[in-house]
């Protein structure tokens, strides 16, 4: 197990200051709640709050998974539900709550190699890019994009990954350079919509395939559990994990707006 303060020194983000406040914890969280800007919204009303110092590493749903599984954080916040479950399942985790949701897109560019602009049926839109071997970026990470991604392609009965490094090519990087990357080559690439609306390098590129429910997504909360994880901050990662979810929490999450278009609808359970 990687030491706690090491950790927080070498991820790819980490919120809130440098130096550990005596009540902290670390969240083991997806790309796309980083990259949307949530959290740097978020944070500083829960720790004004509580008092409790939050450090994000944000990473893939899997990777952030085996993170937590390793004793390397206090909550998991990913959006990749049947891992969720079998973590929890597991014993590696207390509860997973409901947190928020919203969708998958898929963007590309004006050209539109594909045809596949306008279209509600992201299966029949997959199809139609695998045909015409349109290039695809894909994250190709194991994180809940990627999951969400991998499922589309195989109930739209196509292997990309034969394809690969031909018309479709996986990155093994997060949303945003994945991004950058498929706007760079011209491909399409499905994203979280709170990332592409946050996304500050657009270019000529619109999303193409939006508002098929299988597109939902999904994101849940779980505290590590200190029966598998002696090291866990229990108190403060419940007190986390209780305020998103609370009326206070969820008003917050609904709140978190950018050019006007709010970025994640809170759905926690009784709220």
């Amino acid at each position: 197990m990687l030491a706690r303060k090491l950790i927080a020194t070498t991820v790819a983000l980490v919120i809130g200051s440098a130096a550990w406040a005596q009540d902290s914890i670390i969240v083991q969280s997806t790309t796309s709640t980083a990259n949307s800007g949530l959290y740097e919204y978020l944070l500083p009303i829960f720790q004004d709050k509580t008092g409790i110092q939050v450090n994000v590493v944000a990473v893939g749903t899997g990777q952030a998974i085996k993170n937590a599984e390793n004793c390397d954080g206090d909550v998991l916040l990913v959006h990749a539900k049947a891992s969720e479950e079998k973590f929890v399942e597991a014993g590696f985790g207390t509860e997973r709550t409901d947190l928020m949701y919203n969708d998958f897109v898929v963007v590309g560019p004006e050209a539109d190699p594909a045809g596949v602009a306008g279209m509600n049926d992201v299966q029949g839109a997959l199809t139609k890019i695998a045909e015409v071997g349109a290039p695809f970026a894909s994250r190709g990470d194991d994180s809940g994009t990627h999951k969400a991604e991998m499922a589309l392609w195989s109930s739209a009965g196509v292997d990309p990954t034969s394809a690969s490094g031909d018309w479709y090519r996986e990155t093994g990087s997060g949303m945003g350079a994945t991004l950058n990357t498929g706007i760079g080559m011209g491909a399409y690439v499905m994203t979280d919509r709170a990332t592409w609306i946050s996304f500050g390098n657009k270019q000529d590129y619109q999303i193409a395939v939006q508002g098929d429910e299988d597109m939902f997504n999904q994101y849940g909360v779980i505290p590590v559990n200190p029966a598998n994880c002696p090291t866990v901050n229990v108190d403060a990662a419940q007190t986390f994990a209780d305020w998103l979810v609370s009326d206070e929490g969820q008003e917050v999450i609904a709140g978190y707006k950018v050019n006007d278009q709010q970025l994640f609808f809170p759905n926690a359970p009784d709220n």
